[in-house]
């Protein structure tokens, strides 16, 4: 299933999309994209919906981020050998976390605002996915049944904010508009094996990144055991994993964007984002 919330920012609808690529409206189903629908019980009860059933949305409405109520973003760094490499970090031994600011959150195809004295924004095309239940000490054998869904995420970073300001991650990370979400949540049962899933992001029609979720040094399955040991996972909150080469900041010289840029990305079968790139209104 893919699973959207549609309609204006802060009033979003929970949706479906068919198999023929339509949006079908859920209100009548669930009250949202949420913790509850997310369960393993809700999402059972959706898949035994009929979409032909639903109510049709018509037009292009935006969509939101797909999921309501998000507690936490979990982040990990550094979790593909040849962008370790590229940033210049030796490999890691064990997963390299940090959080991002739920306040980032921003749905898939709105714009990337530049922040006040930014300059060195960065582009990092990740697959994230999202808790289904409540995951606490998890056997990395049990894990992926903690999984609700997957999605694609742009981890986009300020890196002076980044590694200039303290070292502390989280600040270049957690500017409003930073964490683009979807287009939609593909539950876990349609994606076969998430670790081989071809990532990408262009600016401008250019290709900067292209990798596969098969080169990441710690697998998802491995990731929510080691995060559970450490913190609870909730349903609802969102793990993004990492990104493959290719990011700006380790150009030579480097590129960063800028007002007027247009990032698009994408994952096998998650679907794409594209952001209009826009300066902070004074």
């Amino acid at each position: 299933m893919k699973l959207v919330r549609f309609g204006d920012r802060g009033r979003e609808r929970p949706g479906m999309i068919d198999d023929e690529g339509c949006l079908r409206d859920l209100s009548a189903v669930c009250d949202d994209i949420d913790a509850a629908t997310l369960s393993p019980v809700g999402l059972a009860r959706l898949r035994g919906l009929d979409p032909a059933t639903l109510p049709l949305v018509e037009g292009g409405p935006r969509l939101g981020v797909p999921v309501a109520g998000i507690g936490k973003i979990v982040a990990v760094g550094l979790n593909y050998v040849d962008h370790a490499e590229e940033a210049g970090h030796p490999i890691p031994d064990e997963p390299v976390l940090f959080g991002i600011a739920t306040t980032a959150l921003n749905g898939a195809n709105d714009p990337i605002v530049i922040p006040r004295g930014g300059d060195c924004v960065d582009w990092e095309a990740e697959l994230a996915f999202v808790v289904g239940r409540t995951a606490r000490y998890v056997a990395e054998a049990d894990a992926l049944g903690h999984v609700a869904g997957y999605c694609v995420f742009n981890d986009v970073s300020e890196r002076a904010f980044q590694l200039r300001h303290g070292g502390q991650w989280i600040k270049g990370k957690s500017c409003d508009s930073f964490a683009p979400v979807g287009p939609w949540l593909v539950t876990a049962d349609a994606v076969p094996d998430p670790q081989d899933l071809r990532l990408w992001l262009d600016v401008n029609g250019e290709r900067m990144q292209d990798g596969t979720t098969a080169k990441m040094i710690f697998g998802i399955a491995e990731l929510v055991s080691y995060i559970s040991r450490f913190m609870t996972l909730e349903a609802g909150d969102l793990v993004t994993t990492g990104t493959p080469p290719g990011v700006g900041g380790a150009r030579k010289p480097p590129r960063f964007l800028a007002p007027g840029d247009v990032v698009t990305l994408g994952i096998d079968g998650l679907g794409r984002q594209r952001q209009d790139v826009v300066a902070y209104p004074d």
